[in-house]
């Protein structure tokens, strides 16, 4: 596992209410993702940083599926890339479709 070179391993007393918000904060804008923030920071809980997200903040948990959570630029560009690549390979084959019946109606004519 590679450590983040700022590691810094943390007990539960060490989480001050502003290093809690900074660290949401960081996540909800897209920053961090919730493994890149427990490396950082040196979080050990694999849930702490999300009952943190789920307190403070701006995500409405109550009326929304965690897997609703905005998604990090990152996670962003590969799907758009991946929906890229879906595309060209639809306009290719319909492409391909189009030339043969273009071929099969100028042969019969």
């Amino acid at each position: 596992m590679e450590e983040h070179p700022n590691y810094v391993k943390r007990s539960q007393k060490d989480y001050t209410l502003s290093f809690k918000l900074q660290l949401v904060r960081e996540v909800e804008n897209g920053e961090l993702s919730l493994t890149q923030a427990k490396m950082k920071y040196g979080i050990q809980g694999e849930s702490t940083v999300r009952k943190w997200l789920q307190k403070y903040g701006t995500f409405d948990w109550e009326h929304q599926p965690p897997s609703l959570m905005p998604k990090t630029p990152e996670q962003k560009i590969l799907e758009l890339e991946a929906k890229v690549k879906l595309l060209e390979k639809q306009n290719a084959f319909l492409t391909s479709q189009n030339t043969r019946a273009d071929k099969k109606q100028s042969s019969s004519i």
